[in-house]
């Protein structure tokens, strides 16, 4: 009987009854996915209409739509400041810095937690090291400046008497600490946030990899070089070209609220971001600052690209796409 009535429905309406049918199957979850989309229409892409800002030289009077067209003058006049040297070379070094050296920092922490066996200690662990991911960093500039402050602080008056120095140190004066004051300061926050992710792809290892290894005379470090790092090296491939295509952007809060915005030390904490983020203070100047957002934006976009190809050209199946 069913294939009776089977041979009576049109051919060409076959496909379109299975679509309809999966469809009915899968409205659950299509309806569930609906509130994603909408946010990420309008928090992702609505936005993306404000790219003509960096194009035009804004008059609050006439509107966005009706103010004068100046084609690329916003970004030859952020890249004709005698800073543009100064900001460019700041954001790429400590992204660097903090991409190279972060994530073997994260590793190793994740290799260190995988090492503990009682899950209370590992719960304890993992509780104090992610602990400072969680505090606002304008808490952590007034922790810093707890340390630093010449007046004050606890380095001037605890620790630099310990060695001799009964002068202090004018920590928000002197560009040359900076550098390592930043570095600690960004890593002491983010290290034990990152490891997490390394952390679970450790807990996905198969045991019988190190049991073999262990049979055979390895130590914990040959179990690390040969098991561990070649199974996560997908993991740190991808982490590090998500990194890469942030490498012009830089943490706002912790160039600008840890130095307490400090001029004397501008050569060494200015960023993009920061000095964006003060031209827009200063003067008001939208399209220069829009102008930056497209300039960040569209080199990180290149270099994902770039490193994603060079990561083909050795291993297809780590690279991204």
């Amino acid at each position: 009987m069913e294939k009776a009535l089977s041979a009576n429905v049109p051919q060409t309406d076959i496909p379109y009854k299975k679509k309809k049918n999966k469809y009915r199957k899968y409205s659950p979850l299509l309806i569930m996915m609906v509130p994603g989309l909408l946010y990420l229409l309008f928090n992702n892409y609505l936005p993306m209409l404000g790219i003509a800002i960096a194009f035009k030289k804004i008059n609050f009077a006439k509107g966005l739509l009706g103010s004068d067209w100046v084609a690329f003058d916003n970004f030859t006049y952020l890249f004709k400041t005698s800073d543009a040297f100064i900001i460019t070379r700041n954001t790429i070094l400590y992204n660097l810095l903090f991409i190279v050296v972060g994530t073997f920092l994260s590793f190793a922490c994740a290799i260190l937690l995988n090492e503990i066996k009682n899950k209370v200690l590992l719960k304890f662990y993992q509780s104090i090291i992610t602990l400072p991911h969680l505090i606002s960093m304008v808490i952590v500039s007034y922790l810093v400046y707890a340390f630093m402050s010449a007046d004050t602080g606890f380095m001037n008056h605890t620790v630099l008497p310990w060695f001799g120095i009964k002068d202090g140190i004018s920590w928000y004066t002197e560009e040359k600490y900076w550098p390592w004051i930043l570095s600690l300061v960004h890593f002491w926050k983010s290290v034990g946030y990152s490891s997490i992710v390394f952390f679970a792809a450790l807990l996905g290892i198969d045991e019988e990899y190190y049991e073999a290894a262990r049979l055979d005379g390895a130590s914990r470090l040959k179990q690390i070089r040969h098991i561990t790092l070649p199974i996560l090296t997908p993991v740190i491939i991808m982490l590090t070209l998500l990194s890469v295509g942030r490498i012009f952007y830089s943490d706002f809060g912790l160039f600008y609220q840890v130095p307490m915005n400090s001029g004397a030390l501008f050569n060494t904490t200015a960023t993009i971001d920061t000095y964006v983020f003060k031209g827009l203070m200063g003067t008001g100047d939208l399209g220069m600052s829009a102008a930056a957002g497209v300039y960040q934006s569209v080199v990180g976009f290149l270099l994902v690209i770039l490193a994603n190809y060079i990561v083909r050209l050795y291993s297809k199946d780590s690279a991204l796409f």
